[in-house]
């Protein structure tokens, strides 16, 4: 009897065995199915190659996808400071593993003093603003702070070690990072030039070592001693000097007074997809509406063949001019109604303005109760996707190019502009109020998919994504051919800038239909993003900004 129960025993053993070993085999193979150029555990995007890999690494080591977004934000500081930093702010999009989704939004705020007259010195056409007067209270450090105490798995200070190692020993200049470096060589930007300058008083080039030793510190007093260091501590009363210094009226208890909000994604239904967008003074609204009215004309390939191209892109650019006209609506909610942003999002509203577009012709600029407005650019964008099925979209910005220009040589901080982006845009600013934003981090789930999702470029912004997703889901290219895709560009004039190698043909037959073309001196669209299908996942980091994905 008992022979004969050991006898059960022991085959139930080998049929368990046998079952656990069909479960491998059968994973195995199925992971083997990815093509090459995927992954299939987690993977990044971001801006730069050693910035998405820093992140992978994080993920690697049992990190969060939010771990893993904040490490490559502070990478990016250094290969991309031109764009982002700890003296900007950011809004991420998080997914957790359940499929819940939460805003956390630290964009820059108004300090308590300000220039009363500051909005009076607003240029009537872009330029890059420079200057003390527009920077905003810095959010991006208690940004992360709060994502990190809501989803982070590995410890704070670990998230800040590559970074930290790599502004001591130094790193070649990249490329990128280098173009811009003319835009700082000027008299009324000495010390920000000093930093890159050599020994000779040269300014670097390409390839060229760059450290950035005085942020090493800042960076290793807040991963020693957490935000606060930064908000409240010696680094916050070096940064307030450097700023009044500069002429700024940024305050000790304007830092101390920051906080970060935390709430509801906006859900928006697009096809199979829902789409999670953070809500104003984000621009998810704007791509949201875009999105909406083109849904409508039911767009396929053969939408990008002879007269149905050229009618697909007249439609196309038609709701960008009417978007823009309604950019005005995008504001800080905690001083004015979202009702009117709300009503953005819905298919009815949609609709309507699908019926005010004509197929043959655009109309003069009243049409479309424009109102004149500023054009803004920069920014950085990271998408993550971790093993788990939990993702982050975040986007980063000081604004224009190296911001304010004004640099904080005791902290190593280069301060945004931010406040330049109420320029056009509103009559009267309040302290505590957020700027609005062309930022939209947006993820994008249906049963069997996810796309995690963002651009850089400010005003592009908007433009990359739609872009991007248009090409991807209607028109049928990969992600890849989806992301490099040359953009039109509907500018605050409502004058269409063609990215170089946009098709003639259509660029000449818009011009017949009545749309009014500018050249663009740079195009700062960048797209990063995440795809996860059939449990193998897509990574695309923008050629355009030299990015490369990482995962594993």
């Amino acid at each position: 009897m008992a022979r004969s129960k050991a006898r059960v025993y022991t085959c139930c053993a080998l049929m368990l065995l046998l079952v656990v070993a069909v479960i491998v085999c059968v994973a195995v193979l199925v992971r083997r199915k990815c093509p090459a150029g995927t992954f299939s555990n987690a993977a990044v995007a971001a801006d730069s190659k050693r910035c998405s890999e820093v992140a992978r690494d994080m993920l690697q080591r049992g990190g969060s996808a939010v771990d893993g977004a904040i490490a490559a934000l502070l990478c990016t500081s250094l290969m991309n400071p031109q764009s982002m930093g700890i003296g900007g702010g950011s809004i991420f999009t998080v997914m957790d593993s359940s499929g819940k989704v939460k805003i956390i939004n630290s964009r820059e705020t108004v300090p308590m003093k300000f220039k009363s007259d500051l909005l009076r010195s607003c240029p009537t056409t872009f330029q890059l603003m420079s200057g003390s007067q527009w920077i905003g209270i810095p959010g991006e450090i208690r940004g992360y702070e709060q994502a990190h105490r809501i989803y982070g798995k590995l410890p704070w200070a670990t998230l800040f070690e590559p970074t930290i190692l790599m502004a001591r020993e130094g790193f070649p200049l990249p490329q990128v990072q280098a173009r811009y470096i003319p835009f700082i060589d000027t008299n009324e930007t000495q010390s920000l030039r000093n930093l890159y300058s050599d020994k000779n008083g040269n300014l670097l080039k390409a390839g060229d070592t760059v450290r950035f030793e005085k942020l090493a510190d800042t960076l290793e007093m807040i991963a020693n001693h957490g935000a606060d260091a930064f908000y409240t501590g010696k680094i916050a009363e070096n940064l307030v000097r450097d700023i009044q210094e500069a002429g700024g009226t940024l305050t000790m208890e304007d830092l101390a007074s920051y906080k970060v909000t935390v709430t509801d994604a906006w859900v928006v239904p697009f096809g199979e997809y829902q789409m999670y967008i953070p809500p104003p003074p984000a621009g998810g609204v704007i791509l949201s509406l875009i999105l909406n009215i083109m849904k409508g004309y039911h767009l396929n390939s053969a939408s990008l063949t002879g007269e149905q191209k050229i009618l697909a892109y007249h439609r196309y650019v038609e709701a960008f001019k009417f978007a823009n006209a309604l950019k005005k609506h995008i504001q800080d909610p905690e001083f004015g109604s979202d009702e009117k942003a709300r009503k953005l999002t819905e298919d009815s509203f949609a609709a309507h303005i699908r019926s005010l577009i004509s197929s043959d012709k655009a109309h003069d600029p009243q049409y479309y109760n424009i109102t004149p407005y500023l054009d803004s650019m920069g920014t950085t964008h990271v998408s993550v996707l971790a093993e788990d099925g939990s993702a982050v979209s975040v986007t980063s910005t000081i604004n224009h190019i190296f911001g304010s220009k004004v640099f904080s040589q005791s902290t190593g901080v280069v301060l945004n502009n931010e406040l330049s982006d109420f320029c056009g845009r509103v009559d009267n600013i309040s302290p505590g109020e957020q700027p609005p934003s062309s930022m939209s981090p947006a993820v994008l789930k249906s049963q069997s998919k996810m796309l995690v999702i963002g651009s850089t470029g400010g005003s592009m912004i908007t433009t990359g994504i739609a872009s991007a997703l248009m090409n991807h889901l209607w028109f049928g290219k990969s992600l890849k051919e989806a992301i490099a895709a040359p953009v039109v560009f509907v500018d605050a004039q409502n004058s269409l800038k063609f990215e170089p190698k946009f098709d003639k043909n259509v660029i000449e037959a818009l011009k017949a239909l009545g749309h009014k073309q500018e050249k663009a001196a740079y195009f700062y669209n960048v797209v990063n993003a995440v795809e996860k299908e059939d449990g193998c996942i897509c990574a695309v980091s923008d050629a355009r900004k030299q990015g490369e994905a990482a995962g594993y």
